[in-house]
C-alpha cells in the first residue's frame, strides 16, 4: 500500500510514518530497514550521532528501490554546529548514506547555550538547501523559545520540529508553537517507551488501561493506537523496533479510525513528565561526541 504523506512548509511530500534507528545497533540496522522497506515504510529517520547512517544508506541501496522512492532524513551533531563545521556535517552524512541529496536534513538539538552556534548551523542548512543538495531543512527537541530565536535570525522557517511527544508526554505548547509557524511536528518515542522514564513511575503506556480499552474497541493494539491518536492530530510518526512482526505491526494503521472522544481521553494522560533530556540543558561539554568522518 502506498503510504498517506504530509506536505511541508516548502511542497516537498514526506510520508506520514517511518522506521526510527534511534540506539539500533550497526550490526541490527541494516535488517530493519530492510524489513521496514519490505513491508512498504518510504522514510527511514537516522542521526550522525546514531552512528549507524552507513547501514542504513546500504540498505536502502540492497532494497531495489529508487533512491526518489525513499525519504532520507538525518540529524547534525552538537559537536558539528557552526556555519563551516555544519557544511562539512552534510559531507559526512551524505557521504555516509551514500547519496548527494538528503530529503531532509535536521539540527538534532538546540544548544540554548551556543546559541550563536546553532544560527550558524542552521544558515549551513539553509545553504545546502538553496544548493539542491537537500530538499528540506528543520531543527529537533526546539522549544517555542528556542523557535522564536531561531526564526529571529535566520530566512528560512523549518519545515520539521522533531520532540519527544507520546500520550505520558504532548508537548502541547511546543505542537502549539509549531502550528503557529507552519512546521510540521514529528514525534519521537510517539509510542512512549518506559525506558525514557527516569524513575519508571508512570509505567509503559503499553499498559495503560484507557489504551488498552480504545485498543480492544478497535481490535488494535496499544502501539496501534497511540500511532494513529498522532496521526489523526497531524504529526508525522517514526516508531522504533528492530523486530520483523513490530516494525509490520506500526505500520498497520491505516485502516482504523479513532474518534474525537477516544483522542481526548490520550491527551488527557498526559504528565507533563519529559523522558529525554531537558533541551535547555544541553551543552557541548556534557554530550560532545565526535562524529567520524564520511
Amino acid at each position: 500500500m502506498s503510504v498517506p504523506t504530509f506536505t511541508l512548509n516548502n511542497g516537498v511530500t514526506m510520508p506520514a510514518l517511518g522506521l526510527g534507528v534511534y540506539q539500533t545497533p550497526p550490526e541490527q540496522t541494516i535488517a530493519a530497514v530492510e524489513s521496514a522497506l519490505q513491508v512498504g515504510y518510504r522514510h527511514i529517520d537516522t542521526a550522525a550521532a546514531y552512528g549507524n547512517e552507513r547501514e542504513v544508506g546500504d540498505a536502502i541501496r540492497g532494497s531495489g528501490l529508487a533512491r526518489e522512492d525513499v525519504f532520507i532524513e538525518t540529524k547534525v551533531w552538537i559537536t558539528d554546529y557552526g556555519y563551516d563545521a555544519t557544511l562539512h556535517a552534510f559531507d559526512k552524512a551524505a557521504g555516509k548514506l551514500g547519496v548527494d541529496v538528503l530529503d531532509l536534513l535536521i539540527l538534532h538539538q538546540a544548544l540554548p547555550g551556543e546559541f550563536d552556534l546553532t544560527v550558524g548551523a542552521y544558515k549551513a542548512l539553509e545553504k545546502v538547501c538553496s544548493d539542491g543538495k537537500v530538499r528540506a531543512i528543520g531543527v529537533s527537541n526546539f522549544m517555542r523559545s528556542h523557535l522564536d530565536r531561531l526564526l529571529a535570525e535566520t530566512g528560512i522557517v523549518p519545515a520539521v520540529n522533531q520532540i519527544e511527544v507520546h500520550p505520558y508526554f504532548r508537548q502541547s505548547d511546543v505542537l502549539a508553537a509549531d502550528t503557529e509557524h507552519g512546521i510540521l511536528s514529528q514525534a519521537w518515542s510517539p509510542i512512549g517507551g518506559i525506558t525514557f522514564y527516569r524513575d519508571g513511575s508512570h509505567g509503559s503506556t503499553l499498559q495503560d488501561p484507557v489504551i488498552g480499552e480504545i485498543a480492544a474497541a478497535h481490535d488494535k493494539t496499544a502501539a496501534q493506537v497511540m500511532l494513529r491518536w498522532h496521526l489523526q492530530q497531524d504529526r508525522q510518526v517514526i516508531p522504533k523496533s528492530v523486530t520483523p512482526s513490530r516494525i509490520a505491526e506500526n505500520f498497520d494503521v491505516f485502516d482504523f479510525e479513532l474518534t474525537a472522544e477516544q483522542l481526548g481521553a490520550i491527551d488527557a494522560l498526559d504528565t507533563g513528565v519529559r523522558g529525554g533530556p531537558e533541551p535547555e540543558d544541553i551543552t557541548r561539554e556534557k554530550y560532545g561526541i565526535t562524529i567520524p568522518e564520511a
